[in-house]
C-alpha cells in the first residue's frame, strides 16, 4: 500500500478522498492555489504545497507544478479526483515516468476514451450502439458545414477531453454552430486544458443512464450497478439516483453488459463510468455516449446502495491489489438520491456566485450523508467549479430516500452567498420527480417555474417579523440601533412602540410595528404602500438561542403557531430561514434615487454592470461606438462559463471601464451608454 498520496484537487472531492486515505492509514498530501490558501482540504492534510496563482491554468491544471509538488512532499502516488487533470492521459503517463503511481486507469486506456469519437469507434466495434459524431478540425465555415452534414441537426457540441457538461452546446443550425464553437473551445480549454471539440447527433426526450465499473490489473472487471443522472440543467447534473426506476429488465441487463464490453474494449482497470442515452419509453434502444475514466461526482449514491467505499477500491487497484469481490458479491440494497448544492443564484438565471460563507449548518440524520468542503469563513471563488456540497439520502426504497433528502435540504443552511438550496427542495417536490417521470429536458421546461417558487416560498411577513424582533433585541442590548434612538421607541420596560421598515427578498418593502418585549409582543405588518395589515396585530412570543456558527435561532410563536426561525446577520442584510426556506431581509433605505431618464429610457450616463464576479475575457465595443439592442458589449468568464453583457437598447458607448483580463465584482460598472445620436435624452 502507498505511504503518502497527493490529492491533485481541491474542494469537496479533496476532502472526501482524504477521509478514505486517513481511514486506510495513508498519509495525505494536498496542493493549493493562492485562492485556496488556508482552505479546509489544506488544513486537513498532513502536508501541503503551493501550486501557483488562482487561475486553474496556472495551478491545478499545471502538470509540472503538480508533479513537482508530489516530489517535494514525498508522495508515492497521486489521486486526481475529478475535473482538472483527472482525465488527462499525458498526466497519467508523466506520473508513471517519474515513478509516482497514478490512481486511475492506464494512459493508453484514458487516451482511447479521451478522444470521444475514437472511443465511439472502438466501443461500436464491439456491437454496442453509438450515436453519429465527428471531430471538428477547426472553426472554418467549410469544416462546420461538413460536420453538420455528417451528423445532422439538431446536434450537440462537446469537448473532446472532458465531461461534466462544461463546454456543451446544443445547436439547431449552422449559424448557431458558428456561434457555439469558439465559446465551447474557450470553455473546454479553461476546464480541461484542451480546446478540441466534436459534434454528435442530439436526441430528443432521453434519459441519461450510467454504469459504474471497476477493474483490476489482472483482467477482473465487474459493474457496481447503474445510476439515473437524467435531471440536468445546462448539461450539468443536479440530482442523481441509484438504482434507476422504470427500466425494462432486459434493457437494464443490456446496459450493464454493454458497459463491461465498452470497458473491455480499452482493457480498462480502475474505477470508471460508462454513460448511455436511453430514449424515454424505450424497451431496448440505447446509445453509448462516453466513458468517464475517473471517480464521478455522484459516486456516493453507489456507495450507499452497495456498502462499498469506491475510493478505497480505486486506491487498492492502483496499488496492485486484485479486486476483493466478484460480480455475485455486488448487491444493491435500497435506493439513494444525491442533490448537488451549488454557489449560484436561481433569481439571476443561475449565475455563479462567490463570497465569504458566514454560516453553515448541515444535518446529522439517519440515512443522510453530506460531502462538503465549506465552513464558516470559507471564501468561495469564481475561479473554480461552484459545487459546495452534495447532500445524499439513502432509504429502503425511492420514496423514503426522496423524503429523507427533502428533509435534509430543509435542515441545511448556508449563508453569505446565494445558493440553489431552496431550488433543490422545490425540485424534489415536483410531481414529475416524485413519480419518476424524468427526461433530460425536464429541467429546461420547469426550472423557471421552480426557481420562482423557491424565491417566493418564504412567509415574507413572518420573515419581516423575525428581522424586526432581532433589531429590537439588538437595540435593547447595544443601544446603537436606529430603533433605539427613534423617538417613542421600545424600551426595556416594553411599553412603547418600535417601527421597523424592511425590504424582504430585495423587492417588497414592509412596515413592522412591535409593541412590548420580544418575550411577549404585539406585532403587525403591512406593505409600505398599503395601510391594510398583512399580519396582525397578533401576539408573538420569541425564545432566542445561539445555534452556533454566527446564527441565532428562534422558536417564534405567532398567534399560537410555533415556527423555527434562524437569522444570520451579515454586512447590510440578514438572512432569515423560515420553515427551511431562506430570504434576505434588510433595513429599507431612507430614500430612493431615480434616474431622470424614465422607466424605460437611458439617461445621460446609464451604466451597464457585470452580472457576476469574474474575469473580463472580451471587450467588443469602444467609446463612440453605436450599438443596437442585444449587441454583446463584453464577456465575463466565471467558473469556466462565459456570460455576456449586452446593450439594453440602441445607444452610444461613452466609456468602457474595463479591459480584457480585469477582475470584476458583481454589480461593478463596466460600460457607460447614452442615447444614440439624435435620440431622446
Amino acid at each position: 500500500m502507498f505511504r503518502r498520496v497527493l490529492i491533485a484537487n481541491r474542494g469537496e472531492v479533496a476532502v472526501r478522498i482524504a477521509r478514505t486515505l486517513r481511514a486506510m492509514g495513508v498519509s495525505v498530501a494536498a496542493v493549493y492555489s493562492d485562492a485556496d490558501r488556508g482552505a479546509r482540504h489544506v488544513r486537513d492534510a498532513d502536508v501541503a504545497a503551493r501550486l501557483g496563482p488562482a487561475p486553474a491554468t496556472e495551478s491545478y491544471l499545471d502538470l509540472d507544478a503538480v508533479l513537482g509538488a508530489a516530489e517535494r512532499l514525498g508522495a508515492d502516488a497521486i489521486h486526481p479526483g475529478y475535473g482538472f487533470l483527472s482525465e488527462n492521459p499525458d498526466f497519467a503517463e508523466a506520473c508513471r515516468e517519474r515513478g509516482v503511481a497514478f490512481i486511475g486507469p492506464s494512459a493508453p486506456s484514458m487516451r482511447a476514451m479521451a478522444d470521444k469519437v475514437e472511443a465511439k469507434r472502438r466501443v461500436g466495434a464491439t456491437g454496442v450502439p453509438t450515436l453519429a459524431g465527428r471531430v471538428l478540425e477547426d472553426d472554418a465555415a467549410a469544416s462546420l458545414r461538413a460536420a453538420a452534414e455528417a451528423v445532422g441537426f439538431p446536434l450537440v457540441v462537446k469537448p473532446s477531453a472532458g465531461g461534466g457538461g462544461k463546454g456543451m452546446h446544443v445547436v439547431d443550425d449552422l449559424e448557431g454552430l458558428a456561434r457555439a464553437v469558439p465559446v465551447a473551445a474557450r470553455e473546454a480549454g479553461a476546464a480541461f486544458g484542451d480546446p478540441r471539440l466534436f459534434v454528435e447527433r442530439f436526441l430528443g426526450r432521453t434519459r441519461h443512464i450510467e454504469v459504474q465499473v471497476l477493474g483490476d490489473a489482472f483482467g477482473h472487471l465487474i459493474h457496481l450497478g447503474e445510476r439515473e443522472c437524467t435531471l440536468q440543467r445546462r448539461h450539468q447534473k443536479v440530482i442523481e439516483e441509484c438504482p434507476t426506476t422504470g427500466l425494462a429488465p432486459g434493457l437494464r441487463e443490456a446496459l450493464l453488459r454493454s458497459a463491461l464490453e465498452a470497458a473491455r474494449a480499452v482493457e480498462y482497470e480502475s474505477l470508471g463510468t460508462v454513460e448511455f442515452l436511453v430514449p424515454v419509453g424505450s424497451e431496448d434502444e440505447y446509445y453509448f455516449i462516453e466513458m468517464n475514466t475517473r471517480l464521478q461526482v455522484e459516486h456516493p449514491v453507489t456507495e450507499c446502495v452497495t456498502g462499498l467505499d469506491l475510493v478505497e477500491e480505486q486506491v487498492r487497484v492502483a496499488a496492485g491489489e486484485p479486486l476483493r469481490l466478484d460480480q455475485a458479491d455486488v448487491v444493491l440494497r435500497g435506493h439513494a438520491i444525491e442533490a448537488r448544492l451549488y454557489a449560484e443564484d436561481p433569481g439571476r438565471a443561475f449565475l455563479p456566485t462567490s463570497g465569504r460563507v458566514t454560516h453553515v449548518h448541515v444535518p446529522e440524520r439517519a440515512g443522510v450523508r453530506v460531502d462538503s468542503w465549506i465552513e464558516r469563513g470559507t471564501e468561495v471563488s469564481t475561479h473554480y467549479d461552484p459545487l459546495l456540497a452534495k447532500v445524499v439520502a439513502h432509504g429502503t426504497d425511492r420514496a423514503e430516500a426522496r423524503g429523507r433528502l427533502e428533509g435534509a435540504l430543509r435542515a441545511t443552511r448556508v449563508a453569505g452567498l446565494s445558493t440553489n438550496l431552496a431550488y433543490l427542495g422545490r425540485l424534489l417536490a415536483r410531481p414529475e420527480v416524485v413519480e419518476g417521470q424524468l427526461d433530460t429536458g425536464l429541467l429546461d421546461r420547469v426550472t423557471e417555474e421552480v426557481a420562482r417558487e423557491a424565491l417566493g416560498g418564504v412567509d415574507r411577513p413572518l420573515a419581516a417579523v423575525a428581522y424586526a424582533l432581532a433589531r429590537v433585541a439588538r437595540a435593547a442590548t447595544f443601544g446603537a440601533d436606529p430603533v433605539w434612538t427613534a423617538r417613542g421607541a421600545w424600551r426595556p420596560g416594553g411599553v412603547a412602540e418600535a417601527v421597523v421598515r424592511v425590504v424582504v427578498g430585495g423587492t417588497g418593502e414592509f412596515v413592522v410595528s412591535v409593541r412590548g418585549t420580544d418575550e411577549s409582543a404585539e406585532v403587525s405588518v403591512r406593505a409600505s404602500d398599503d395601510d391594510r395589515a398583512l399580519l396582525g396585530p397578533v401576539r408573538v412570543r420569541a425564545r432566542a438561542e445561539d445555534v452556533g456558527d454566527g446564527a441565532t435561532g428562534y422558536l417564534l410563536e405567532v398567534d399560537g403557531v410555533v415556527r423555527h426561525v434562524v437569522t444570520v446577520e451579515g454586512p447590510g442584510a440578514t438572512e432569515v430561514w423560515v420553515d427551511g426556506e431562506v430570504t434576505v431581509v434588510s433595513a429599507a433605505p431612507t430614500g430612493v434615487a431615480r434616474r431622470p431618464g424614465g422607466a424605460g429610457g437611458l439617461d445621460r450616463a446609464a451604466d451597464l454592470v457585470s452580472p457576476l464576479p469574474g474575469t473580463v475575457t472580451h471587450v467588443r465595443c469602444a467609446p463612440g461606438d453605436a450599438v443596437s439592442d442585444g449587441d454583446v458589449l463584453l464577456v465575463v468568464e466565471a467558473m469556466k462559463m462565459e456570460h455576456s453583457v449586452v446593450a439594453p437598447r440602441d445607444a452610444r458607448v461613452t466609456a468602457v471601464l474595463v479591459a480584457p483580463g480585469d477582475q470584476v465584482a458583481s454589480g461593478q460598472r463596466v460600460v457607460e451608454l447614452e442615447p444614440p445620436e439624435g435620440g431622446e435624452p
